[in-house]
């Protein structure tokens, strides 16, 4: 029998909501199947309040949220009644602290983009003892683009916040937990363990909040949320305007394990990658986290029926926004959809390589004060050389994720799954495919994150077992094998390893 689920992908541009039906669980013959019945997306406005601080307000994105469900089951022909639970994913580490009474926010978010603490960050890791203490607790390292140190910046830069906070007036939450409040009238404050492994503030092996990292990062337990698993009935839908009374919140993921979950990588060495406006790599390494020695984190990449998986992950800050630099920067292109049909205008990029640090340089480098760079141009380089070596930047980002994945773990990719609206650029998945020589797979459904989101739903309602059953509603339509001669791959990756000495260089 079919089931309607509801999936809530809240992103840092814009919010997109899947109406999905399911069936075929719980041991029915003919097999698990899935399909959406209607999408809906809503965006709003980013906030820049000064340069490299990036914000948002939450009631733009609440308002989002509810504008993308109401498409979404309109689309579909159905009311909310139909919906038997609602899995939730979204942007990760984006730091949201509001009144406990009053329900609202204290100041705008600071998103997971935002460079504002990176002063705070810097002082804390000249202690090489503090760096590894954060490090073995976390498998994470002290950067601005976790939630921590954001916590503690609007705890200092609100007016009475600390003391509120103190007192157990006010809750922070990433906006997952942010969702859940809106969601259940106030009813629940929860995070789920993929989105607390996101903040420092929590020790990955118990899969708890460590009073000792709240100290250091100077942040009241008494805002902290109660931390839950990734498939569980963690409240129900209460005095909602979109949606009826009682719909049980069933699933909860950060976006980028929830995609590892929808792209069906229940496997240790499994891999995937999300092209969004960043780029995220993970592999599932198993029951055991493993600490990079290459420049990686390791992060819970789901706990279901209390039992936790860690993945390795690797994340470059600029990857679809690199294209809308083009866009909306250089003006370049009228759609980021045309890209493609531009860099394809020209054979090869001609010498001409970006290095899309827009916003510094993350993993492996870690690098905040790295500056964008492009070398190689000369006077025949036009607009589709740039649209090529932006392309071929963001593969370069990607492959030296992998490549420091691969030395963690000690083994090499079979293969890697893709998702994300960038990963529907053929010449993309191609040059990644042949750049980090490894056999890149794409669903017929490329919104995998929100599809996650669904089958964590389906597995906390009861609609499916676990992993087995939901394993099945993520088919491969596209595969993008190695192509390109070993000589020419090296020289790209000699082009790119200088091109990025001289962004690092760049102050």
């Amino acid at each position: 029998m079919a089931s309607v689920l509801l999936a809530i992908d809240q992103g840092t541009t814009g919010t997109t909501s899947l109406v999905v039906e399911v069936g075929g669980g719980a041991g029915a013959a003919g097999g698990v199947h899935s399909r959406t019945l209607g999408r809906g997306y809503a965006e709003f406005p980013q906030h820049f309040p000064q340069p490299g601080w990036v914000s948002h307000d939450v009631r733009e994105i609440w308002a989002s949220v509810e504008a993308s469900v109401r498409a979404a089951l309109a689309q579909a022909g159905l009311r909310g009644d139909a919906v038997v639970a609602i899995g939730i994913t979204n942007q990760r580490e984006t730091t949201v602290v509001w009144d406990r009474r009053s329900r609202e926010p204290i100041d705008l978010a600071i998103v997971w983009q935002c460079r504002r603490t990176s002063p705070v960050c810097d002082e804390l890791k000249k202690d090489p003892a503090v760096v590894a203490r954060v490090r073995r607790k976390t498998g994470l390292v002290i950067d601005a683009y976790f939630s921590a140190t954001k916590i503690a910046w609007l705890l200092d830069h609100v007016a009475t916040a600390r003391e509120r906070a103190e007192r157990g007036e006010l809750a922070f939450g990433t906006i997952d937990c942010f969702l859940v409040d809106r969601l259940t009238g106030g009813a629940v404050h929860a995070t789920d363990v993929t989105n607390a492994s996101r903040t420092l503030l929590m020790d990955l092996e118990q899969g708890q909040w460590d009073p000792d990292l709240a100290r250091l990062f100077r942040v009241p337990t008494a805002v902290l949320p109660a931390i839950v698993g990734n498939a569980e009935i963690v409240g129900k839908t209460r005095g909602v305007s979109f949606l009826p009374d009682g719909i049980p919140i069933a699933g909860m993921a950060g976006d980028q394990q929830a995609a590892l979950f929808g792209q069906a990588c229940f496997s240790e060495g499994d891999a995937k990658c999300t092209y969004g406006t960043g780029a995220f790599a993970l592999m599932n390494i198993g029951e055991k986290p493993i600490l990079s020695e290459h420049g990686l984190v390791t992060t819970a990449a789901w706990r279901i029926g209390g039992k936790a998986i860690y993945a390795l992950e690797g994340s470059a800050f600029i990857a679809g926004a690199a294209v809308q630099w083009l866009r909306d920067g250089l003006g370049l292109l009228a759609s980021a959809k045309d890209v493609e049909a531009l860099a394809s205008r020209v054979a090869s990029s001609e010498g001409v390589v970006f290095v899309p640090a827009l916003s510094g340089l993350g993993a492996p480098y870690w690098d905040p004060e790295a500056r964008g760079t492009i070398t190689g141009i000369t006077r025949g380089t036009t607009a589709a050389h740039l649209a090529r070596a932006t392309l071929e930047g963001i593969a370069y980002q990607v492959n030296d994720l992998l490549v420091a994945m691969a030395r963690d773990a000690k083994r090499n990719l079979a293969r890697l799954r893709v998702d994300g609206g960038a990963a529907a650029n053929d010449l993309l998945m191609q040059f990644q495919a042949d750049v980090a020589n490894v056999v890149v797979e794409r669903p017929s459904d490329v919104e995998s994150t929100a599809r996650g989101a669904a089958m964590l739903a389906a597995i906390g309602a009861g609609l499916y077992r676990g992993t087995d059953e939901a394993a099945g509603l993520s088919p491969i339509s596209s595969r993008f094998v190695p192509a390109m001669p070993e000589a020419l791959r090296e020289q790209h990756l000699s082009q790119w390893a200088r091109a990025v000495g001289r962004t690092r260089s760049a102050r």
